[in-house]
């Protein structure tokens, strides 16, 4: 059963709408509760799940770390913020860096 919508998992369609695209991407860099190791978060891109793994994908060969895709965001081990502010203004996407 799903927690949100209480429905079963095959019949849930709560996690699969993305939310808005914001007015430009978020990047920041996270460090609480990983033990002091920095983790860049890249929020609001505003993509359906497939287009998120595939942009995904693209910024982990890009900056040449591991990352993955949680809760429609993307985080990148390290700080990455330089690397993928050029990345994604290359895509025309809107970047703010915190």
């Amino acid at each position: 059963m799903c927690p949100e919508c209480e429905q079963p998992l095959e019949q849930c369609a709560c996690g699969e709408t993305p939310p808005p695209a914001a007015d430009f991407v978020l990047l920041s860099l996270d460090t609480k509760g990983r033990k002091g190791k920095g983790v860049t978060i890249v929020k609001g891109l505003g993509l359906d799940r497939s287009a998120l793994d595939k942009l995904a994908k693209q910024m982990k060969k890009q900056c040449g770390v591991g990352g993955s895709v949680k809760d429609w965001t993307i985080e990148m081990q390290g700080d990455q913020r330089g690397k993928l502010t050029a990345l994604l203004e290359a895509l025309s996407y809107r970047v703010k860096v915190r």
